[in-house]
């Protein structure tokens, strides 16, 4: 018998009561999106005090300007470059997003573009 699951209720919580899991299926030989990426870093860089401080010492950025600047593919570039200039940071940063650390640095030349 199929369960009432009122219509008001979205996808995943109708797959969800059903299965009782829900998994989310990503393709890791698809490219990520290079801003998707950037930010992640970003959020990654700014759950530290000094990556933050650092961050901003070395870019030039201000709060401000980080805050205004998250759809700026030069603002997301910037944030990469200052990953790719440190390598443990690098290192890092792509592990917590779960990719290699070549593709933020291929996120970087993309959002050059």
């Amino acid at each position: 018998m199929p369960l009432a699951i009122p219509p008001s209720e979205c996808l995943a919580a109708r797959v969800y009561a059903l299965r009782k899991t829900l998994t989310i299926l990503r393709d890791p030989s698809s490219p990520a999106d290079p801003q998707t990426l950037a930010l992640g870093a970003l959020g990654w860089l700014l759950q530290s005090e000094s990556r933050a401080e650092r961050l901003l010492a070395l870019t030039g950025l201000t709060p401000e300007a980080l805050r205004g600047g998250l759809g700026d593919p030069a603002v997301l570039g910037a944030v990469l470059d200052f990953l790719a200039a440190h390598e443990p940071d690098l290192v890092g940063a792509a592990a917590h997003l779960g990719v290699p650390p070549e593709a933020l640095a291929r996120a970087a030349a993309g959002l050059a573009r």
